[in-house]
């Protein structure tokens, strides 16, 4: 395997200390198993740039020091340089990728006004699939749950009187999350949609499910937040990006950092902190309102 060959070439013939292969090794150890995981690949020669950004900020949502990611980056450069080497690939897709030196430049995220637009579209008369794919978009961006925080969601998770929803996060840790009543009506006309298709024993315990009523997989999800979203401008498509907008949303109009936190689920503020750069709309909202000089035409 070319990963293996790597580790034995920094060993044998770049002489690299034990604690450098090692690290390399553990680096490629974990994008191997992130890809094969997230986009069930793999082949590490067929990675693609946007791959390799979308483990970069998984690492930094699970509050991974930017110095780290760097150095993982780092790893994948020096790795797919030796692929084009062994002519087994003919470009690095790490070439481009930043090293994270301002991690609040990482989020990207759609502006509320483009999620407005989409989101207004809401009809009861939609199919099951259609009601389903717009729950997806809805709930990713309306509580800012991981893509595999939705793909384990059950329906006994949903509260619909008390308006709140179960989420098992990382580290096996549970949360409670608040739920609009816009989110609630979607969530009934959907759940009465999938009782008619589908009975108790094909899988349909958890919330979202295919056309089969089986289980949803990552792909399903992602598909969906690529279709869906297709036609908004502005940021990559993908259910992280949701998780983003979720996030600076919540900062612009007036949630504090330590909420935020917790209904994202994040070990720590550190991961949370990425989200303060994209608050300058509300300050210069702020400084409209309240200073004297601003309001002076």
């Amino acid at each position: 395997m070319p990963a293996n060959q790597f580790i034995s070439y920094l060993s044998k013939e770049k002489r690299c200390s034990i604690n450098t292969v090692e690290a390399y090794q553990n680096d490629l150890a974990l994008f191997s198993e992130y890809i094969r995981r997230e986009f069930e690949l793999s082949d590490l020669s067929k990675v693609n740039q946007d791959m390799i950004r979308s483990w970069m900020v998984t690492m930094i949502d699970y509050g991974t020091l930017p110095t780290t990611v760097n150095r993982k980056i780092s790893t994948l450069k020096s790795f797919y340089n030796y692929l084009i080497k062994l002519r087994l690939v003919t470009e690095n897709p790490a070439r481009l990728v930043r090293s994270v030196k301002k991690p609040h430049k990482l989020p990207l995220y759609y502006k509320e006004d483009q999620i407005d637009e989409y989101l207004d579209k809401f009809s009861e008369d939609l199919e099951f699939s259609e009601l389903r794919d717009i729950l997806v978009i809805q709930l990713l961006y309306s509580t800012g749950i991981r893509r595999g925080e939705l793909i384990g969601l059950k329906n006994s998770d949903i509260d619909m009187k008390a308006k709140t929803l179960k989420v098992l996060g990382k580290r096996n840790k549970e949360r409670v999350i608040p739920i609009s009543s816009v989110l609630v009506s979607i969530l009934n006309n959907y759940l009465a949609s999938k009782h008619k298709l589908f009975t108790a024993n094909s899988g349909s315990e958890y919330l979202i499910v295919t056309d089969k009523g089986k289980m949803s997989y990552p792909k399903l999800i992602y598909r969906i937040v690529n279709r869906e979203l297709a036609g908004l401008t502005g940021a990559v498509k993908s259910p992280h990006v949701l998780r983003h907008t979720f996030a600076t949303h919540m900062l612009n109009n007036g949630a504090d950092l330590n909420s935020i936190k917790e209904l994202l689920g994040h070990a720590n503020l550190n991961a949370t902190q990425i989200y303060t750069h994209n608050t300058i709309e509300k300050l210069k909202k702020v400084y409209s309102d309240a200073h004297p000089r601003a309001r002076i035409k």
